[in-house]
């Protein structure tokens, strides 16, 4: 039997309009596939079978009567936990929300379904989306190595799509939810420019403390195991709404986009360590190697970095700055013991005006500075992370290279793209001696969604890592 779960999204549209496959024995493989790898890796917090099952024969009879179906019709997707969708539990992977249904989809949901998707479930995240554990639903685990941590907050939705549990996925990214998980799986993933995915009601409506946080920072993206599938899922789900007073106008057709992978002359600006970071000699190696391969693309590649010192300490003023603090701290007044402690200690933390507004003047400057130094580039290129997996768990590694560091230091670097609103993505740059995934992250500069989407194209077909990933789904096929 073809192992249809294997298949990528477009693999699986264009074999269900074609009549070769149906949405039926799609679905079913998947679900069957969830069943036998899920209670490993804690992937999924919420399973709709019945529902999706349901759409998958309604999906069958239009294919069969020969109706206008849409650009995904019949193929399964999933959502994080943090994506509101309408009649499935959206429980923010807290406790405080564990029984919440929403009565309203999401804007991507709602477009992902228009345009013929089913919905199968929801994947896990830590609570809120915050870097912490997951106390309601457990940790999730990375596929490469159960041992390891898949990242956050996307790090259910990453699991899923590298192990064929679903191939496409709705994330989202606050402050590296979508490339964080990305790297750290080996999968494809895509932050766009703030607003070009229009986002409600989630981090834009008040009635959600915690999950409607991030207001300024928070994006929805895909993770997906391809450039295409990623562009397929951009194509629908972006696009002007007026529910999100951040989206962005007009429509872009991002399938069109990658067909172009002509990336002779760009400007790319490189650096390993992005001018202050302790990077793992491994990540340090296979990243270099990875931006050789834009070099051989006809690139024109100069190691730089824009003299930014460290911007986590601002990015944390910006996230209280966005954070409904009354709200979370009557939650944990009620729900304290079920909590991350960490987040707890978030919620407690008491800030000063002057460090609110400071953190406010100090993005206007990190803007500026990086508005100023992306004039000379068409790319930025950094590692995605600045180490490989680390122990599930914990925060983080607190040693790289053989130096101490905080235990948000393998990650500090991602927030920038979602302090400038600028597009970012991590694709799978190669694999540490232990077989690890390591990603390499390429920023454009602004609203040059095009760009970062041609570029991976173009790395993609050069340096193939698909072949990596199909590896992995036939060892949990034994």
């Amino acid at each position: 039997m073809k192992r249809l779960y294997a298949l990528t999204g477009a693999e699986q549209a264009k074999l269900i309009r074609e009549r070769e496959v149906s949405p039926v024995e799609i679905v079913e493989q998947v679900f069957d596939r969830i069943h036998r790898l899920n209670p490993v890796l804690n992937a999924f917090c919420q399973l709709e079978e019945d529902r999706a099952m349901a759409a998958a024969k309604q999906a069958e009879e239009q294919i069969m009567n020969g109706e206008e179906v849409g650009p995904l019709h019949g193929v399964p997707f999933h959502a994080k936990d943090l994506v509101l969708t309408k009649g499935i539990r959206t429980a923010f992977g807290s406790k405080a929300f564990e029984n919440y249904v929403p009565d309203e989809d999401d804007i991507s949901i709602e477009r992902l379904n228009k345009a013929g998707g089913i919905i199968i479930g929801k994947t896990n995240v830590p609570e809120f989306g915050y870097r912490g554990i997951n106390k309601v639903f457990g940790n999730i685990r990375n596929p490469w190595n159960t041992d390891l941590t898949p990242g956050g907050s996307s790090g259910g939705s990453a699991v899923a799509v590298v192990t064929g549990m679903g191939s496409l996925t709705v994330g989202s990214d606050g402050g590296g939810s979508i490339r964080n998980p990305a790297s750290l799986t080996g999968v494809y993933g895509f932050k766009p420019s703030f607003g070009r995915v229009p986002l409600y009601p989630g981090c834009r409506d008040p009635k959600f403390p915690g999950g409607s946080s991030w207001e300024t920072l928070e994006v929805i993206g895909p993770l997906t195991r391809t450039v295409e599938d990623s562009a397929l899922m951009l194509s629908i789900m972006s696009g002007p709404s007026h529910m999100d007073r951040h989206s962005l106008p007009g429509k872009l057709d991002f399938l069109k986009i990658i067909q172009n992978k002509d990336i002779k002359n760009l400007r790319i600006a490189w650096s390993v360590d992005a001018g202050y970071a302790t990077v793992d000699p491994e990540v340090r190696r296979i990243t270099l190697e990875a931006v050789k391969v834009f070099e051989d693309l006809g690139c024109h590649v100069e190691e730089v970095h824009p003299g930014i010192s460290n911007p986590s300490q601002i990015f944390a003023g910006l996230i209280a700055r966005d954070t409904d603090f009354a709200g979370l701290r009557k939650m944990a007044k009620e729900y304290g013991e079920y909590m991350d402690p960490n987040f707890v200690n978030t919620i407690n933390r008491v800030w000063t005006d002057e460090q609110l507004t400071s953190a406010a003047m100090d993005r206007q400057a990190i803007n500026i500075t990086m508005r100023r130094f992306m004039e000379n580039y068409d790319l930025f290129i950094v590692p995605a992370l600045f180490a490989p997996a680390f122990k599930v768990g914990t925060y983080g590694p607190t040693e790289i290279d053989g130096k101490s560091v905080p235990d948000n230091h393998w990650s500090s670097f991602n927030c920038l793209a979602n302090i400038t609103g600028f597009p970012a993505a991590s694709l799978p740059a190669g694999w540490t001696d232990t077989g690890l995934p390591v990603g390499l992250q390429l920023i454009g500069g602004h609203l040059a969604d095009d760009i970062v989407l041609r570029a991976s194209s173009a790395f993609e077909e050069a340096r193939p890592w698909l072949p990596q990933l199909n590896a992995l789904i036939e060892r949990y096929d034994r």
